[in-house]
């Protein structure tokens, strides 16, 4: 399995997964230009892609999905109602109702050699969803706009090999920035993101040995610091109740606007 965020944030959503034989996005919130670029960086062709994947139907998740279904007319798997609301975006222009396939949480799909497995996610859109994606042996997961998360959560992400994981705000930066208060309580509110904090504490209930690199994602640009985002989740799961020590756990942050590196998991 390969794992790869073409860009990760609260201005644009693209998380590539590739297996042996099949080639797969998650999202596709940023030009069809920056994905065709991101995935060169990342030694893959957009015309091997095989579908793409959508959590939901906020803009930094579809913007580019009406430019990139056109060009390359891959089907596009989302539940019921994040297509609804894809179709409800005029300023994506016409897609192929063909391309479009229902899928449901909990119900496993496969695209080529891959099986994948959606399941819900706490979050202010219409039927949003979180990914599992496994080729037999190894899975990964690409689990952003969170508000919250219980024990549903942590069981579909258990023994994942490796995952973007939303860390999305420090509450603290997020308290006396520049934000109206109703967003305020948006973004904090079990509907909204998970913090730096609740991301380490999530994250500290399905550590392994066998995790091969976690990418801490969808990280806000007034809200947040790579650094900090990274001090944080690293000190939640030093305070755990786990034996791992957060400095020596593969992490890394998915940056805002430009590609990271292509981890083989």
């Amino acid at each position: 399995m390969e794992l790869c965020s073409i860009a990760s944030g609260s201005s644009g959503n693209c998380i590539f997964v590739g297996g042996e034989h099949t080639r797969l996005l998650v999202d596709a919130g940023i030009s069809k230009k920056r994905i065709i670029e991101g995935l060169a960086g990342a030694d893959v062709s957009a015309d091997d892609l095989d579908g793409i994947l959508i959590t939901h139907e906020h803009a930094d998740h579809i913007s580019g999905l009406g430019v990139l279904s056109r060009a390359l007319h891959l089907p596009i798997y989302a539940t019921r109602g994040t297509i609804r609301g894809i179709k409800s975006m005029n300023a994506l222009g016409e897609i192929d109702g063909e391309l479009f396939h229902e899928i449901s949480a909990d119900l496993d799909f496969t695209v080529g050699d891959l099986t994948v497995h959606p399941f819900h996610i706490s979050h202010d859109a219409n039927d949003p969803v979180a990914y599992r994606v496994s080729d037999g042996v190894r899975t990964v997961a690409v689990a952003t706009d969170m508000g919250t998360y219980d024990a549903y959560t942590i069981e579909n992400l258990k023994g994942v090999n490796g995952m973007v994981l939303e860390a999305n705000h420090d509450i603290r930066m997020l308290e006396v920035g520049p934000y109206p208060y109703p967003l305020k309580q948006r973004v904090a509110g079990v509907y909204g993101h998970l913090s730096n904090e609740w991301s380490g504490r999530l994250l500290s209930e399905i550590l392994h040995d066998d995790i091969t690199q976690i990418f801490l994602g969808h990280l806000s640009a007034q809200n947040n610091i790579p650094e900090l985002a990274y001090e944080t989740v690293k000190l939640e799961i030093d305070l755990s109740d786990n034996n791992y020590r957060g400095g020596e756990l593969p992490i890394d942050v998915a940056m805002r606007g430009e590609p990271g590196k292509k981890v083989t998991i």
